[in-house]
């Protein structure tokens, strides 16, 4: 019987073989994942163009699921509330200038007391998001309007009126 090294690239052996469409599978998300940079740590962006956070608990498998926004910010804004929560002041933020002093408080009396559960740091989370979200639509929609000039609708069941101007009337 022959003695196989644990180290050597036997492509007879089922554990190290590739076959070419798991190769182009491979390819192909690591291309799409250059293409795709995420512009903020703990989120991504789903097909239909929503983004949504997540964060895993320390020494766990499992996800606290932070929400869905419509924009960038406000994902990544709950997620900093979230690692916040988690980690404390020493966490690796998107945003570390907007953590407020109220975190800090809060931070301080829930360490001192305890942990803090999913739910409590997932409501906090989501409570962040969604007021960013909100602000971040409305200064989306203030600044559209005014971009866009307002036209006045005519009424397409009067006559035209006769145009008049300056000249004519004196």
């Amino acid at each position: 019987m022959e003695e196989r090294d644990c180290c050597s690239s036997n492509s007879s052996s089922p554990s190290t073989t590739t076959t070419g469409a798991e190769k182009r599978k491979h390819q192909h998300r690591r291309q799409h994942e250059q293409t795709t940079e995420k512009p903020y740590r703990g989120i991504r962006m789903r097909k239909w163009g929503k983004w949504v956070a997540e964060i895993r608990e320390p020494n766990k498998r499992s996800r606290i699921w932070l929400g869905s926004y419509t924009t960038p910010i406000a994902a990544a804004r709950a997620y900093d509330t979230a690692v916040f929560y988690l980690r404390g002041p020493s966490a690796r933020l998107n945003f570390p200038d907007l953590i407020f002093q109220e975190e800090f408080d809060a931070f301080n009396n829930i360490h001192g007391t305890g942990d803090m559960s999913a739910a409590t740091i997932r409501k906090k989370a989501t409570e962040v998001g969604a007021r960013v979200d909100a602000l971040q639509a409305q200064t989306h929609a203030l600044s559209h309007n005014n971009s866009t000039r307002t036209f006045d609708k005519p009424d397409l069941n009067e006559y035209p009126k006769p145009e008049t101007s300056d000249d004519d009337e004196n």
